[in-house]
């Protein structure tokens, strides 16, 4: 990690070891660790972040936490939707996501009006004018985001709460939930919501697509709800916000995200909209 003069404004993640190194949550990696820490404030793009790094570090590797804070230097411009536009979803997991959807969750590409072009250059699509499957898709971060974000993460009672309202308001009675939360969380939100759908992986199955496959197939099934709810600043639900832009659902079904029990002003994402 970078060294900084700069005074650590809010609470340090990260406490030496006995050998010196800094532990933290390197997301259940326990064998991670820093071997110095230093604390940075910025408010701007991430072009400011380069010319610090690259002269106030001698280290190989830099991990960089709360990064996603950083704006991108053209975020909602065309060169940036091109480059975006062009990064898609490995079509194997687009494939299991899709079976899925149709096994669990009565959703196909041609009831949900969501054609998909291989070719990402023919993806262009008017929006609103896809429909999205006859579920709720919910993107629920946990762990990390328990205590890095405590003011605007719902507790799971008031997340229930939450979709449960939403079921009802969009006549819908199935509910895809995508979440990194632990077994015993998993386990109080089956009992809270009955008529939740995940997909879990066997272990055949984990082995073969590794966690960031599973992810990107619950991005994929995220994207093709007919409403969508995610996580407060979380990339994870950034990237499925984006991708149902792609697809051309209808923004006001998208950019929706929780609010914490006792969030007071709850600002919901802006619509980046997309630029052919």
């Amino acid at each position: 990690l970078f060294r900084s003069a700069s005074p650590c404004i809010g609470q340090l993640m990260y406490s030496p070891d006995r050998s010196g190194h800094h532990r933290g949550w390197f997301w259940g990696y326990e064998e991670t660790r820093g071997l110095n820490v230093s604390c940075l404030s910025v408010q701007g793009s991430a072009s400011i972040i380069a010319p610090v790094l690259l002269q106030n570090t001698s280290a190989r590797s830099v991990m960089l936490d709360r990064a996603e804070n950083l704006l991108h230097d053209h975020y909602g411009g065309k060169d940036y939707w091109n480059t975006r536009r062009s990064m898609v979803f490995a079509k194997h997991l687009r494939v299991v996501g899709d079976e899925f959807r149709a096994k669990y969750l009565g959703s196909t590409d041609d009831a949900d009006k969501t054609p998909y072009h291989e070719r990402w250059t023919q993806m262009k699509v008017k929006l609103g004018s896809a429909v999205g499957g006859p579920y709720l898709g919910v993107h629920l971060r946990r762990k990390d985001f328990i205590w890095g974000h405590r003011k605007d993460v719902p507790s799971l009672p008031g997340a229930a709460k939450k979709i449960k309202e939403l079921l009802k308001k969009h006549n819908l009675d199935k509910v895809f939930i995508a979440t990194d939360a632990d077994e015993d969380d998993v386990e109080e939100l089956k009992k809270l919501l009955p008529e939740m759908v995940r997909f879990e992986p066997t272990w055949e199955e984990l082995e073969l697509y590794k966690d960031g496959g599973v992810a990107i197939i619950d991005q994929w099934i995220c994207a093709h709800a007919r409403y969508f709810i995610g996580t407060s600043v979380s990339t994870f639900s950034f990237r499925i916000y984006e991708e149902r832009e792609i697809l051309g659902l209808d923004p006001k079904t998208t950019y929706n995200r929780f609010c914490g029990d006792k969030e007071e002003n709850c600002e919901q994402p802006t619509h980046w909209k997309i630029v052919y």
